[in-house]
């Protein structure tokens, strides 16, 4: 019932954000009960996880693998288009993200799992770390981190609370001049 019906609660998640809703809001927008909502989830953070699995975590590492390829390009243009991917992504997605990362600050549970996950993206990788070299991968592994912070936070200020005001070709060329000499290792 719930597999085939996402769009239902995740329509609850976009409108209300995670901490307002309630599993009774849940359970009457699918329209079954308590009795059989339990036996399939542990609670609405289940719910979300199953909701944001399919939007979250299968992206993260293609995109990364895709940035791996592109760096290996040495392309500022090839860099440029992915950015373009990236900020399409984040658009296609805005409406669940902000219940997403509501999510993620208050579930200790779901923080340890979107860390693990942001770590794990440079394994997708593997020939940008071999660039920076052994000695400096922990400075490489960061750079990726906060190349995905950046996007993460400029994302929020630009389409979630309206505080930066740009076209997406407009940004993805900005993030692009950040971002591109940021992560090409020292010669």
């Amino acid at each position: 019932m719930f597999a085939t019906c996402w769009s239902t609660p995740r329509r609850c998640f976009v409108e209300r954000g995670y901490a307002a809703v309630a599993i009774d809001d849940i359970v009457s927008t699918v329209g079954c009960s308590r009795a059989t909502f339990y036996p399939h989830f542990t609670g609405k953070l289940e719910v979300l996880q199953k909701i944001g699995a399919e939007t979250m975590a299968q992206r993260a590492v293609a995109v990364s693998a895709e940035l791996d390829e592109v760096l290996a390009t040495g392309s500022r243009a090839a860099f440029t288009r992915w950015m373009r991917g990236a900020v399409a992504w984040f658009e296609e997605n805005q409406a669940i993200l902000p219940a997403w990362d509501e999510a993620v600050a208050l579930e200790p549970e779901l923080r340890a799992i979107a860390k693990r996950a942001v770590g794990e993206l440079p394994a997708a990788m593997p020939r940008y770390l071999e660039r920076w070299g052994s000695q400096r991968r922990a400075e490489a592994h960061l750079r990726i981190e906060l190349l995905v912070s950046q996007l993460e936070r400029f994302f929020t200020r630009w389409a979630v609370q309206g505080t930066i005001t740009s076209t997406a070709d407009e940004t993805a060329q900005v993030l692009s001049d950040i971002g591109f000499p940021a992560l090409r290792p020292p010669h």
